[in-house]
């Protein structure tokens, strides 16, 4: 979703009583008239904040993922500049 999307929503959930969950922030955005496809998106949780459930709408934070793990590589000999290269 795109930023302006997200906070034509925010501006529509103002006055929603929070903490709440899903269905209430669905709920309330259909009473405001707004658009609340992409509320269905979100996480069924509760929110504390208008921001958090912007944060969910436009992926802030990145997803938690544990990148592949890779072997190192093996040295590849003496550092350049040899025995300079320490002092």
């Amino acid at each position: 979703m795109d930023t302006q999307h997200a906070a034509e929503l925010k501006a529509a959930l103002v006055g929603v009583e929070l903490p709440a969950r899903k269905r209430e922030l669905l709920a309330y955005a259909a009473s405001q008239g707004a658009d609340a496809a992409a509320l269905r998106s979100v996480p069924d949780r509760e929110y504390d904040s208008l921001d958090e459930v912007v944060d969910e709408l436009i992926h802030v934070q990145p997803p938690d993922v544990e990148p592949d793990a890779q072997e190192p590589h093996a040295e590849a000999g003496r550092p350049p500049g040899g025995d300079d290269y320490t002092r």
